[in-house]
């Protein structure tokens, strides 16, 4: 005996999704606002341990002021993402 298929609801993680896009396009920003400081000691400073500490501070210097532009600018760009059915797991129907 086999039972009926189901026309129930399937699973949707919505939030889930939205939650990874967003520190995603975080992620993307930051190493984006980090990247010319970053350049910039990659070359004026010869490779080694002091290299590493210089562009460590460097990266901090660069997004500490900024990371909340790059979170407003995240959470927009998931926001418009989501809205034009851009990204994956949100092209299905409203």
């Amino acid at each position: 005996m086999t039972l009926p298929p189901r026309g129930g609801a399937t699973f949707r993680p919505r939030f889930t999704l939205t939650i990874l896009y967003f520190f995603a396009f975080l992620l993307l920003f930051c190493s984006a606002i980090a990247l010319p400081p970053l350049t910039e000691v990659l070359r004026s400073t010869p490779p080694g341990p002091e290299q590493q500490a210089i562009a460590r501070e460097a990266a901090r210097r660069a997004v500490a002021p900024r990371l909340p532009i790059a979170a407003l600018a995240s959470l927009v760009a998931t926001g418009i993402g989501i809205y034009a059915r851009v990204l994956p797991g949100f092209r299905g129907a409203r």
